[in-house]
């Protein structure tokens, strides 16, 4: 009676040992990101994969336009600065031959002189004065439009990202669902890897949204403030302008 009972007993346990490694066998082996990816289906690693372009590309973006646009901010704050030291449009051209530098207000103060050589010389001072301003406006538009390509990326990354990733979690927990009905098994070991697998599309969604939106805010902040300057040393184009017609119409 004792043996059977012992025997009995060491086939429970093997029973249940068998058991537990037939679950754990089912389970994947690597519970990592990367281990899901490669146990995820065609669908859900195309939107993995998709969701990393994005996110590479909101990197790429901030490297490339942040790099661009501190240049930028920085000559024109250095064409700002010569412009204010000049009384006059000889003088400011003088300046900006001398220090080779600021392209910027070459530019600025080149439009200015292109509209004085096509007008008339009796030009009245207003019409000059109104015609300088538009191309200044022309030219300034100009520059914020292309330092602002590639910012619209971003928007896009940070509006359509977490749509993507949902899309993927739905497909993967649909299809979680339906391996529960061709198993006929409700075990939560079962269920729980392709809902793993299927959250980790609506992280990576959110990974790849959340810095879009930071980064878009940021340089759009900076654009602005680009913006800011270019109006800046245009006015001090313009001051300048006006102040050499009127010495002409003294004259």
């Amino acid at each position: 009676m004792r043996i059977s009972c012992i025997k009995a007993a060491a086939g429970g346990v093997f029973l249940f040992i068998f058991h537990s490694g037939a679950q754990a066998s089912a389970l994947p082996h690597d519970m990592s990101p990367l281990g899901m990816f490669f146990a995820a289906d065609q669908v859900v690693k195309s939107v993995l994969i998709g969701l990393l372009v994005a996110a590479l590309a909101t990197w790429v973006v901030l490297l490339v336009k942040g790099a661009s646009l501190l240049t930028a901010r920085r000559a024109a704050a250095q064409a700002v600065a010569m412009l204010k030291t000049a009384t006059s449009l000889p003088d400011a051209a003088a300046k900006v031959e001398g220090s080779g530098s600021t392209s910027l207000a070459q530019q600025l103060l080149a439009e200015v002189q292109q509209e004085l050589s096509l007008s008339h010389a009796n030009a009245p001072a207003a019409a000059l004065k109104e015609r300088a301003g538009f191309r200044q406006e022309q030219w300034i538009a100009h520059q914020v439009r292309a330092m602002t390509q590639g910012i619209g990326l971003l928007a896009s990354i940070g509006a359509v990202a977490p749509f993507v990733g949902l899309f993927g979690t739905v497909w993967g927990i649909m299809n979680s669902f339906i391996g529960i009905a061709v198993s006929q098994s409700t075990n939560l070991a079962t269920v729980a890897p392709g809902i793993a697998e299927a959250l980790l599309a609506t992280a990576l969604g959110l990974v790849a949204a959340i810095p879009a939106v930071v980064i878009y805010n940021v340089l759009s902040r900076g654009i602005n403030q680009y913006k800011a300057q270019l109006r800046a040393a245009s006015a001090q184009v313009l001051l300048m302008l006006s102040r050499d017609l009127d010495t002409r119409q003294q004259a």
